[in-house]
């Protein structure tokens, strides 16, 4: 079985990869895992600390070959506000609560959450559900290493 070797973030991958690796948001802070590619092989991920992977992450195996890590598509809300200032007032209140959330222009992707809904709703945003890909904003704690509050 293959082992993972080292990762590459995805704006420092050039490299076509040989498989892809398919993860919701909740499942691609690894450190040890057995990983199950598109193809059906398996690969074994032992990484010194965990790591928060992003969509586009590569994988380098013990051959040299990379494996892409691809979002899974995912159950979530979008929330869509009046204006910019309205954007950046719902953001603030999701991150007060510490909400995984990724942030555009025009909406912000979360979790669905039948409270959160009813509490942005609630704050005048409207909030659809869509299933695409999770790929939450870092926080300040999350790069690519550890976690901690010290």
């Amino acid at each position: 079985m293959l082992r993972v070797t080292s990762f590459i973030p995805a704006q420092e991958a050039f490299d076509s990869p040989t498989s892809t690796v398919v993860l919701p948001h909740a499942d691609r802070h690894l450190r040890r895992k057995l990983l199950h590619l598109t193809d059906g092989e398996m690969v074994m991920l032992d990484l010194k600390e965990a790591v928060l992977f992003a969509d586009g992450d590569r994988l380098v195996l013990d051959n040299g070959d990379q494996v892409e890590v691809k979002a899974a598509e995912e159950r979530l809300y979008q929330v869509t506000p009046k204006d910019t200032q309205h954007l950046l007032e719902l953001a603030w209140h999701m991150g007060n609560r510490h909400l995984p959330a990724q942030i555009e222009l025009n909406r912000i992707l979360i979790a669905r959450d039948p409270v959160i809904r009813t509490m942005l709703e609630g704050l005048g945003a409207e909030v659809s559900e869509v299933v695409e890909p999770f790929q939450p904003v870092r926080g300040a704690y999350h790069s690519h290493g550890g976690h901690g509050h010290s």
